[in-house]
């Protein structure tokens, strides 16, 4: 009887161990990886080659980026979703719709066993291990990592032993690119208190006089860079080009994992820092303040159940229904300027733009209201205070 096993295969160490095992073990072992960004196409061939010599049987990349787009990031952007007021869930969220692919594959092959290569220390296993068993409770999921808790040393030399002496030197600085960031892991952010050297980031400073940069977004969405309108997922890598020649978007995210420890990670998102801002200001000059205020907790609230691998929650549909709707009118152009980084939002224009000078310009004048109406307002406006105080101060 077949055994008929999909692995979640990146390439790396951990997943080419579970690769050869699994494949010893006497499992049909399908190969998939899942591009969500930052793969070339060399980059790919090279996967493809590394998988077969694992011992799989195929192997299948699935362009996922307009996906990943249409159902994550999007919403991402609505939201200005920065976790911990820092973090543009750059990983976390390409975990989500990598899963999904998976699982989606699985099924097309009539696969009954999924494996993927996450350690038991990690966010990625809660991720991966709700999809697969939410969207598949007949799969079975292996995770030969995590179960036999093996060390680095020890996969390697297993590998040696099947006749698979490839590079495994661990690099100084794990990097993991994607359409939304891109994370970067050292000996650094094992600590509290090092910050990463300039040269672990993959962007390095190349330019250093200003260039600005017009953004057009209609209803939430960035359509244009520069006048050039594009689908907002290439338009989101043109910004990336330009903006990371200037090293714009680099930080170190500290936050609470799944598994209830703090973790430390550095991160380079140029595009997805400069878009959410970027976005954030023109909803600004367009929203109410009650909608600006009621997105602010609804958007926390959204970044952080995607983070902990909740996408698949009704809750999240609901979500992302409010927040579409709240883009109705958030359309104009916004002008950014590059700098080395770091980068300055200068201003917008939009038809929506409630700063109307026929309303009146604030700390200036007035045009929709006297002054007798402003003195009621104001008396009405302070009533339950001048109440409170009165009669508390009789007591």
């Amino acid at each position: 009887m077949s055994k008929k096993l999909v692995i979640a295969y990146s390439g790396g160490l951990d997943t080419s161990y579970c690769a050869v095992s699994l494949s010893k073990a006497g499992y049909d072992v399908h190969a998939v990886s899942v591009n969500t960004g930052g793969f070339t196409k060399e980059e790919i061939n090279k996967i493809e080659a590394n998988a077969f010599k694992m011992g799989v049987a195929t192997y299948k990349n699935i362009d996922a980026i307009a996906s990943y787009y249409n159902k994550v990031i999007k919403y991402l952007i609505f939201g200005n979703v920065l976790k911990n007021n820092t973090y543009p869930l750059s990983v976390s969220a390409e975990r989500i719709i990598q899963a999904i692919e998976i699982i989606k594959y699985a099924k097309s092959i009539d696969a009954k066993y999924i494996a993927h290569g996450s350690t038991g220390a990690g966010n990625d296993q809660v991720r991966f291990d709700m999809i697969f068993q939410t969207l598949a409770p007949e799969t079975e999921i292996i995770t030969p990592i995590r179960d036999q808790k093996l060390t680095r040393q020890e996969e390697i030399d297993y590998l040696k032993e099947n006749g698979i002496d490839m590079s495994w030197e661990k690099a100084k600085y794990s990097i993991n690119k994607g359409l939304w960031g891109t994370s970067v892991g050292g000996s650094e952010t094992l600590t509290s208190e090092k910050p990463l050297p300039s040269e672990a980031y993959p962007s390095q400073l190349k330019h250093s006089d200003p260039e600005k940069v017009s953004l057009t977004f209609l209803k939430g969405e960035l359509v244009a860079v520069n006048g050039i309108e594009n689908s907002p997922e290439v338009n989101i890598e043109v910004l990336n080009t330009l903006a990371s020649a200037y090293a714009i978007g680099r930080d170190i995210h500290v936050g609470d994992t799944i598994v209830g420890i703090k973790g430390r990670v550095g991160f380079e998102a140029a595009a997805a820092l400069i878009i959410i801002k970027a976005h954030h200001l023109l909803e600004k000059h367009v929203l109410t303040k009650w909608q600006l205020q009621h997105k602010d907790y609804l958007s926390n609230f959204y970044g952080m159940h995607l983070h902990e691998g909740q996408y698949l929650d009704p809750v999240m549909r609901n979500m992302e229904a409010f927040l579409e709707s709240s883009q109705d009118k958030v359309s104009g152009e916004v002008v950014v300027t590059l700098k080395p980084y770091h980068f300055t939002l200068d201003g917008i224009s939009s038809k929506h733009d409630l700063m109307s000078a026929k309303f009146g310009s604030y700390g200036e004048e007035n045009k929709g209201w006297t002054a007798e109406d402003a003195k009621g307002f104001i008396k009405i406006f302070g009533n339950q205070n001048k109440i409170y105080q009165q009669v508390n101060q009789e007591l």
